[in-house]
C-alpha cells in the first residue's frame, strides 16, 4: 500500500474532478436556457412592434454597418418609426 496521504489527495482530486465536471455541465445547461429565453424574448419584442420582415432586415443590415451605438440605434429606429408611418398614412 502506498502513501496514506498521497492516497487521500489523489481521492480528493478525483472527487473535485468530478464535482466540477457536473457544474461545467449544469453551466452549459444554464447558459442554453439563458440563451433560449433571450431569443424568445427579442422575437416577442419584434412581433410586439409589428415589424415587417424587410424593415428588420433593413434595420440589422444598419446596425451591421454601424454598430450599436446608441445614437444611431436611436436614429435608425426613428427613421424606421416615420417610414412606417408614411407607409401607413399612403394607405
Amino acid at each position: 500500500m502506498g502513501n496514506p496521504k498521497i492516497e487521500r489527495v489523489a481521492n480528493d482530486i478525483e472527487k473535485a474532478k468530478a464535482k466540477i465536471s457536473e457544474l461545467q455541465a449544469k453551466l452549459r445547461e444554464l447558459e442554453q436556457t439563458k440563451t433560449k429565453l433571450e431569443n424568445e424574448h427579442i422575437v416577442a419584442l419584434v412581433r410586439s412592434e409589428k415589424i415587417s420582415d424587410a424593415e428588420l432586415a433593413a434595420l440589422m443590415k444598419s446596425f451591421r454597418k454601424e454598430g450599436p451605438a446608441e445614437a444611431a440605434v436611436a436614429d435608425k429606429l426613428t427613421r424606421l418609426e416615420e417610414t412606417r408611418n408614411a407607409d401607413f398614412d399612403e394607405n
